[in-house]
């Protein structure tokens, strides 16, 4: 069997590669690409099963790699004896198989069969997937259940309605023996991948603004104040505002010069402390972008890597997301294209946990609902349910007990987190630009977060405090995903 073989290297040692290649047995040739571009189409046309791809090939990032690997192309990388700082590059971009232009013919053959062989029995990996792909999700809360309309959640509501309740792989080698046990080239200190590495909580709701942020932020600050070294990252491409929360100047944004970092190899842990300051103790910031069109710097390969590397720098890793989960691009375009999506969806994959945060009003809560179902169909942990801003001017009396029975039926959900409507303490932490943990850390909706706290990291809250809450997070079918 022939394996084909596509290069993007530079002139350097091209032709010392490409003779390598052709004299060697069961590899071929197929082309010989000049660009990024033409890279990238021939990844995509199904003629190759390998690239082989230098650090100095003009264009090369990590999108790059990841678009190869997500149409089946496995990667190597060509270094020089004594490019220290290229084959750096390409081990951060995770190109791990490395070969040299001056090995021997057979040796080349060797790894590169090898990588291809293994490429044909192994599991693709979260980055290798192409977009658009989704993994089975677990018992979906609400298969099979109805969507209300609002004025059936009105009425439900009011009383006047009751109805009937219901990356891991073989090691990797170079040419001169170099191995790795990651598929990304790192150690696993390096990538987090030890007893110490961080989880990642995504917050995720639906649109209609229903606190998203408000709890990423009060849930963030919590976990620091508990001695828990947390990051939060403001993924959020719709209306990012993390930074304006907590008074912080967001002209050059944290996310967007993690990505960069990423997409060009040079992103570690301690690029990462640089453009993720400290706000408060054990509280690190990743801002979003400030302004929304600037949403195509966030590519998911470099997002993917940013939360990886984000498990290394703090314990838990908070991240704030848009509301969108919406993955049609690809049917608007004949080639690959960006996603504005991605980064929700792929902080969704990746995470540990995920908290859903609705409205407490019949609008809020038909699109808490909906919001529910569509995740489930999505890549995700289960989820933990959270309603916020609830008062009994939105729903009537005793507004838990009857938030709790329209979940229920609609949505299969039992014993959702309550946090309550704090409109004054909301305003002057906001206006202080401090969390709701610093400004009013008494205060009722302060300590309902408390129940967030427990279903992320429930070895944190004290037992007695479990026992006085009065809502949770247990649903009918499943549970969420231990964090």
């Amino acid at each position: 069997m022939t394996t084909g073989v596509i290069t993007g290297v530079s002139h350097h040692h091209e032709q010392q590669l490409v003779s390598a290649l052709e004299s060697s047995a069961g590899l071929t040739v197929v082309r010989r690409c000049a660009d990024v571009a033409e890279l990238l189409s021939t990844g995509a046309s199904g003629i190759a099963d390998l690239a082989v791809v230098s650090a100095d090939f003009r264009g090369l990032d990590r999108d790059a790699l990841r678009h190869l690997a997500g149409h089946g192309v496995r990667v190597a990388g060509l270094v020089a004896v004594g490019d220290d700082a290229g084959e750096a590059r390409l081990r951060q971009l995770g190109v791990s198989t490395l070969v040299r232009p001056d090995a021997e013919a057979e040796d080349v053959a060797r790894i590169l069969v090898d990588l291809a062989e293994r490429g044909s029995t192994s599991t693709p990996s979260l980055s290798a997937r192409q977009p658009g792909s989704a993994a089975t999700p677990g018992a979906g809360v609400g298969d099979g259940t109805a969507t209300p309309s609002a004025d059936e959640l009105t009425r439900w509501l009011d009383g006047t309605a009751f109805p009937d309740a219901p990356l891991t792989g073989a090691p990797v080698a170079s040419a001169h023996g170099v191995t790795s046990d990651r598929a990304d080239g790192s150690s696993d200190a390096e990538s987090g991948g030890g007893p110490d590495r961080g989880r990642v909580t995504v917050v995720w709701g639906p649109t209609g603004a229903p606190g998203r942020t408000t709890v990423a932020v009060t849930l963030a600050a919590s976990l620091a104040s508990r001695g828990v070294s947390t990051l939060l990252v403001d993924l959020d491409t719709w209306g990012a505002s993390v930074a304006q929360s907590l008074a912080l100047i967001d002209e050059a944004p944290g996310v967007a010069a993690a990505a960069r970092a990423s997409e060009q190899g040079t992103l570690d842990t301690a690029a990462l402390s640089r453009v993720a300051p400290e706000v408060t103790s054990g509280l690190r910031v990743l801002t979003g972008i400030p302004k929304a069109e600037r949403w195509p710097e966030l590519r998911a390969a470099a997002v993917e890597d940013v939360l990886e590397k984000s498990r290394s720098l703090a314990q838990h890793v908070v991240v704030d997301c848009g509301f969108s989960i919406e993955d049609d691009e690809e049917l608007s375009y004949d080639t690959a294209a960006p996603r504005r999506n991605a980064t929700t969806l792929t902080a969704l994959e990746g995470a540990d946990s995920l908290v859903v945060v609705g409205a407490a009003d019949p609008i809020g809560l038909q699109r808490l609902v909906r919001a529910v179902q569509d995740v489930a169909v999505v890549p995700s942990p289960q989820p933990v349910v959270v309603v916020n801003k609830v008062r009994a001017s939105a729903t009537g009396g005793r507004p838990e007990q009857a938030i709790s029975d329209v979940l229920g039926r609609f949505a299969g959900l039992e014993e959702p987190i309550f946090v309550p409507w704090a409109p004054d303490e909301c305003d002057a932490a906001l206006l202080a630009g401090r969390s709701l943990v610093e400004q009013a850390p008494d205060a009722p909706v302060s300590r309902a977060i408390d129940a967030v706290v427990q279903a992320v990291r429930p070895e944190l809250v004290a037992p007695q405090s479990r026992t006085r809450r009065r809502s949770g997070v247990r649903m009918r079918r499943g549970s969420h995903r231990s964090a």
